[in-house]
């Protein structure tokens, strides 16, 4: 008698979906989508997985003193995806034992489920591979995330108590990556700004941004950071809804930022709109942009 096995998984199963487009790359001579692939499609799922969980895998792992390695990885296929098809990746952590978790995932092309299949990964020690129990703080934010919990925390403070996680990040973003001078980035009114820090489930710090006040009723965002391996998580918008209540609840009647053009898209999303034309700071083009507080 053969044992019962686990219906397919439906969209409704997944709270994460990563959305991908199928590539030319990725279809054979059958015009199809290769089935080597799909492990493929998961494992960018997973990646996105640990984004959406405001989680720089890396540094989590070296924080942890670990890392996952895959045990197994099995798929059933049900039906093809072709050329230039949108699929969603569906991926669910089911289960965490002593030194393993379990994925479940679903590829669909909108409702319809091609492709099914399961994880399991064994938390272990890089230098011997050999396995140690998962963490307590990632098993917590494993199960915060399934179930719909905030993964990141917005603190507000000023300079003498947030310099350190801020200055991090922002040395990170702006002086490493976008390769601003360090003698540019920072300024006399660090000490009198509001800043806000985010902090991912790890207590480890993911965004930053400074709230100033160069006129009468008027706040300007300032030096908004967000770690590359978070960006698109929201993050960045927690850190500036934080920002922006402070300013009202001080009284404030608009909120003004310099925005570079290529964040432009991001501000407006929350409310800003553009005001003068394009300028240069530190050889980055800018916007100015402002939004009324009622």
């Amino acid at each position: 008698m053969m044992p019962d096995t686990p219906p397919p998984p439906t969209r409704a199963d997944f709270r994460f979906f990563e959305r991908l487009r199928v590539r030319w790359s990725e279809i054979d001579a059958q015009q199809i989508v290769f089935n080597g692939h799909y492990l493929a499609y998961l494992d960018t799922a997973v990646a996105g997985y640990w984004r959406a969980m405001a989680m720089p895998y890396h540094e989590t792992m070296a924080g942890l003193q670990g890392d996952l390695y895959v045990k197994k990885a099995t798929l059933e296929y049900h039906r093809s995806a072709r050329y230039e098809d949108l699929l969603d990746i569906g991926m669910r952590c089911v289960q965490i034992g002593r030194s393993s978790m379990r994925f479940a995932a679903g590829v669909f092309r909108q409702d319809v489920l091609l492709v099914g299949g399961e994880l399991v990964y064994v938390f272990a020690d890089p230098a011997t591979q050999t396995s140690r129990p998962v963490p307590a703080r990632l098993r917590e934010a494993l199960q915060a995330f399934e179930a719909g919990e905030a993964m990141a925390r917005v603190e507000l403070g000023r300079w003498d108590t947030l310099a350190a996680p801020a200055g991090a990040i922002r040395t990170q973003v702006f002086v490493e990556e976008q390769g601003i001078p360090a003698e540019m980035e920072w300024d006399a009114a660090d000490a009198g700004a509001l800043h806000a820090v985010a902090y991912n489930r790890f207590d480890a710090p993911i965004a930053t941004g400074r709230l100033l006040q160069p006129a009468p009723r008027v706040g300007q965002i300032g030096r908004m950071a967000v770690h590359q391996a978070v960006r698109g998580t929201r993050v960045g918008r927690q850190v500036l809804d934080a920002l922006a209540q402070a300013a009202q609840a001080r009284g404030d009647a608009e909120l003004l930022l310099h925005a570079q053009t290529s964040a432009q898209a991001f501000y407006a999303r929350a409310g800003f709109q553009p005001r003068g034309p394009v300028f240069e700071e530190a050889g980055i083009p800018h916007v100015e942009m402002v939004r009324a507080l009622g």
